[in-house]
C-alpha cells in the first residue's frame, strides 16, 4: 500500500511534484465495491493531469452519508483496491464528510467528481483551477449494486 499516504507526507510530495511542473488532478468518493463508474471516473481524472491523488471516505464518514449499514468494506480494503489502479497515483482517507479540509492542505490544481454532481456543488471548486464532471455510466452505482444483491437473496 505504498501508494496510500498520510497527508503530511502526500503534502510534502505534492509540493516536490508541482515544483517540477506537474499538474496535480483530485478526486474522492466513498469507493466501496469498486465498479465500471468508478473506473470511468479514475480514467478520465488521470488524463486531466500528471498525478492523480485519490480521496477515500474513512468508515466513519461514509456511515455519516450512507447509513449504518455502509461501507461493505473497509477504509483500508477500500485504498488497498483503489490503490491497485494504474492511474491512482496516491490515495489518501479522509475523515470529515466532505474533503474540504484535504483540499485546503494539498491545493490541486484540478478537481474531479462524476456528473451527479452539479459543478456548483462541489466541495473545493473554488480553491482550484478548474472543475471537471465525468459522465456518469447509468447502473452503476454501490447502492443499486447492494440493493440488487439483497433483491437476489429475498
Amino acid at each position: 500500500m505504498a501508494k496510500v499516504k498520510k497527508l503530511n507526507e502526500l503534502k510534502k510530495i505534492l509540493n516536490r511534484l508541482k515544483k517540477e511542473g506537474k499538474k496535480i488532478v483530485f478526486t474522492n468518493g466513498c469507493f466501496d465495491i469498486l465498479h465500471p463508474g468508478h473506473i470511468k471516473v479514475i480514467k478520465e481524472a488521470k488524463s486531466k493531469g500528471d498525478i492523480l491523488v485519490v480521496g477515500i471516505n474513512s468508515d466513519s464518514s461514509v456511515r455519516k452519508i450512507k447509513g449504518p449499514q455502509r461501507p461493505i468494506l473497509d477504509e483500508r480494503a477500500r485504498a488497498k483496491v483503489v490503490s491497485a489502479l494504474e492511474d491512482v497515483d496516491f490515495v489518501i482517507i479522509f475523515k470529515q464528510s466532505t474533503p474540504l479540509n484535504l483540499i485546503k492542505a494539498i491545493k490541486p490544481h484540478y478537481l474531479v467528481k462524476g456528473s451527479d454532481w452539479e459543478k456548483k456543488n462541489i466541495v473545493g471548486r473554488d480553491l482550484v483551477k478548474k472543475v471537471f464532471t465525468v459522465k456518469i455510466l447509468k447502473g452503476y452505482s454501490t447502492t443499486e449494486i447492494v440493493n440488487r444483491i439483497k433483491e437476489s437473496v429475498n
